[in-house]
């Protein structure tokens, strides 16, 4: 199984946004989660950083 679990960098804490995640989409301002219960979740955010080997998608928030 290859799905992800995607956080949202806050400081120096990281919150879970989503589980299983299966699909990443870029959308305006954004991007659109999707898991593998088809569970739906808009996050208005950039792609900091994956860590691939442990499965998770590290997004943070514009500060400026």
């Amino acid at each position: 199984m290859c799905e992800a679990n995607a956080y949202l960098i806050k400081g120096e804490d990281q919150e879970l946004l989503m589980e299983a995640v299966d699909t990443i989409e870029p959308e305006e301002g954004g991007f659109k989660l999707v898991n593998i219960f088809g569970e739906q979740k808009f996050i208005r955010a950039a792609i900091h950083s994956l860590s691939l080997v442990d499965h998770k998608v590290f997004f943070k928030k514009d500060e400026a």
